[in-house]
């Protein structure tokens, strides 16, 4: 019978194939694993213990202080509105921001936020999508407020 070309399949290269393929699949998972670990730096505090020392004192004092917090980061623009419970802007000693990905440390920047007579605004060149707002005040009184807010970036 004449051959038309064509090897056969064998058990051998059935074994090959598959191997290989596994070989991809295994090599792709640990890169990205390497990846993972590498960039995300998972370290909110150097010292869990000491941070926790009087952390519910402080979250206690920040509540009486009963002051709620908006975020709004559209068209490269930052705002940042903190009312008392009567709705008013807070009055506020001093304020902080950094400005960041939730998962790397590599874009965290201070945006410069300045007070409108409403709320606090800040020019900002960021890419779109996901970004956390650390905000650092502190009342009149002395009290420390810090929040976590979470953003999505909108064109």
């Amino acid at each position: 019978m004449a051959s038309s070309g064509t090897k056969e399949l064998t058990g051998r290269g059935v074994l090959i194939i598959t191997v290989s393929a596994f070989a991809v699949i295994v090599g792709v998972n640990l890169l990205m694993a390497y990846f993972a670990v590498n960039t995300f730096p998972g370290l909110e505090v150097r010292n869990s213990y000491v941070a926790s020392q009087g952390f519910n004192d402080r979250l206690e004092r920040q509540r009486a202080l009963g002051w709620a917090t908006e975020a709004d980061l559209t068209s490269g623009q930052l705002r940042v509105v903190i009312t008392t419970a009567e709705g008013t802007p807070a009055p506020l000693a001093s304020l902080s921001a950094t400005l960041g990905r939730p998962t790397t440390a590599r874009e965290d920047f201070d945006p410069e936020l300045r007070f409108d007579g409403q709320a606090y605004v800040a020019d900002v060149d960021v890419d779109y999508g996901n970004w956390n707002l650390v905000l650092q005040a502190m009342a009149a009184d002395g009290t420390e407020f810090r929040q976590r807010i979470g953003l999505v970036h909108h064109r």
